[in-house]
């Protein structure tokens, strides 16, 4: 059993499968926890998982509690609530961090009540730092970062005085770690008592549906920005998108301008991306914007304004009329075939 005041996970499975914002977030624990000279711990509820937990001990993970029960193959409120509350208590992580999912996003309050302790929704970033109040010194705490007021501000929140500081944190905003085969951790099986009665209700039939835009997947991604024009002008970013075999994103601004569906954001208050080249069209770069996508391997900017942001984090940028740049890049494009 690990020592106190490690940096938990709380490790998201759906139909046996863990849930990419896990690993992202097991990564991050582990830089948190060499800042902190602590261990890395996860929480794996679900039905038969032992073999999805070897799997991530390679993150650098040192201990993983696994609660095998039929009954927890899949997320109820009740009694996951209560498995988590009770490895928390017995374990006493510093910090506990869960995907800002739909599951995330209703554990954690939850457990944060029980335990009254803080808890800090939809966190785009975590950083390690100290801070003073009331006189009051407290040394290595968890900086809880996350937009604020409609993405107009970024806050950084605190909760220095209760333990574990607790945080969800977004899918895709944390660098998935290189795994070392080599690492040692363990997987520990952790047992609670769980009852008929911790099972008020049972999920009968899940119906998914198809996913239409996968911006996280996407090498290549083809953006336009308000300064697109009109929605009517937007086909142009999806003639290109089409013609490179990307998908197409959007910022804030063109969202709300209607000229394309949310889905399709890029940013602090849509998707971060890491693509291998993305395009930005008409977008200023706002920095709201650039925080979803700085990452990307190789970026294109093209605006007619030749002191817009996004130049600044460019690696090529076109100061030019998207309507006359964009389909000579789609003739030279075509002309390669």
């Amino acid at each position: 059993m690990s020592s106190i005041n490690s940096v938990m996970v709380f490790i998201q499975q759906d139909d046996g499968k863990v849930a990419d914002v896990s690993v992202e977030l097991l990564s991050k624990a582990r830089d948190l926890a060499d800042q902190l000279n602590v261990t890395v711990t996860g929480a794996l509820m679900g039905s038969g998982m032992k073999e999805a937990a070897e799997k991530l001990i390679p993150y650098g993970v040192d201990e993983i509690f696994v609660i095998d029960d039929k009954r927890l193959a899949d997320y109820t409120p009740i009694p996951y609530t209560k498995i988590m509350i009770e490895v928390i208590k017995k374990t006493k992580p510093q910090i506990a961090l869960y995907g800002a999912t739909t599951t995330g996003r209703d554990l954690g309050p939850r457990v944060a009540s029980n335990l009254k302790v803080g808890l800090t929704a939809d966190c785009t970033s975590l950083q390690i730092g100290d801070y003073t109040s009331r006189g009051v010194d407290y040394s290595n705490i968890l900086y809880q970062i996350r937009p604020a007021f409609g993405g107009n501000i970024v806050a950084t929140i605190v909760s220095p005085e209760k333990k574990p500081q607790m945080a969800t944190v977004r899918e895709g905003v944390m660098k998935v770690g290189i795994p070392n085969p080599d690492y040692k951790g363990e997987i520990t099986p952790f047992t609670v008592d769980l009852v008929d009665t911790d099972f008020p209700s049972t999920v009968i039939k899940k119906v998914k549906a198809d996913k239409l835009v996968d911006l996280k997947g996407s090498q290549i991604i083809v953006a336009g920005g308000v300064g697109v024009g009109s929605k009517a002008n937007f086909d142009l970013i999806l003639k290109l998108a089409h013609t490179l075999g990307g998908e197409v994103g959007a910022s804030r601004a063109a969202v709300d301008a209607g000229f394309v569906s949310k889905e399709h954001q890029v940013g602090q208050t849509g998707t971060t991306v890491r693509p291998k080249l993305y395009v930005a069209c008409g977008i200023s770069g706002s920095i709201q914007h650039r925080a979803g996508m700085d990452e990307s391997a190789r970026i294109i900017a093209i605006n007619t304004d030749h002191e817009a942001p996004i130049f600044q984090i460019a690696h090529y940028g076109i100061v030019g009329d998207l309507n006359d740049v964009i389909p000579k890049f789609i003739k030279a494009f075509r002309a390669k075939d």
